[in-house]
């Protein structure tokens, strides 16, 4: 079996954390909080470009759709959001407050969440079976990504300029981070296998 056909999750049409049983939604709240903790921390590691930067946070918008499925990762993006809305300095490079909801980025973090929800659908209906699939679905959470950030970026610089600064200099790395997602969804549906 090559490895594009290898299995991407044991139980193919469920995220790899579920949350069950006693105290469910306590369990659910705390992961959303997680979430939203792990894009801060994704969003802090950032390579300066202008006029977007480059961080790891689509990595962690995309991980939280493979390991908590579309509900739970688009609220703990929501959160997040709402968080640098609150004051707090989530986003990349420590912004927060209303203008990076103003700015050249703002299409981006509006579409952050959808990407979430998206590769979460997916994943919840099994259409990441096998590593291809899952690469594939990692990449297309990235072009919803780019198609949002895209055209909010183009209102300030026009189209041209917006693919030149806004998504050309970012393909190698969402090539690279969309692989990590994947690897580490692997990662953690072994570990929960051997936990069982």
């Amino acid at each position: 079996m090559s490895l594009l056909a290898q299995p991407f999750l044991a139980h193919a049409a469920t995220p790899v954390l579920r949350f069950e049983g006693n105290h469910a939604l306590a369990k659910k709240a705390v992961a959303i909080l997680s979430g939203s903790l792990l894009l801060a921390l994704c969003s802090w590691i950032s390579v300066p470009m202008i006029p977007v930067p480059m961080t790891m946070q689509t990595y962690g918008i995309l991980l939280l759709g493979v390991l908590l499925g579309w509900r739970l990762a688009g609220a703990s993006v929501l959160l997040y959001l709402a968080e640098a809305l609150a004051g707090l300095p989530v986003l990349a490079g420590g912004a927060f407050g209303l203008k990076p909801f103003l700015g050249p980025t703002a299409g981006y973090l509006v579409a952050f969440p959808l990407a979430a929800m998206l590769v979460g659908w997916c994943v919840e209906r099994g259409w990441t079976r096998h590593v291809a699939g899952a690469f594939a679905i990692m990449l297309a959470g990235h072009v919803v990504i780019f198609a949002g950030g895209l055209a909010w970026l183009a209102t300030f610089t026009g189209l041209e300029k917006a693919i030149a600064v806004g998504l050309m200099p970012f393909l190698a790395g969402t090539v690279i981070k969309s692989a990590l997602v994947v690897a580490t969804g692997i990662v953690f549906a072994q570990a929960k296998g051997r936990h069982r």
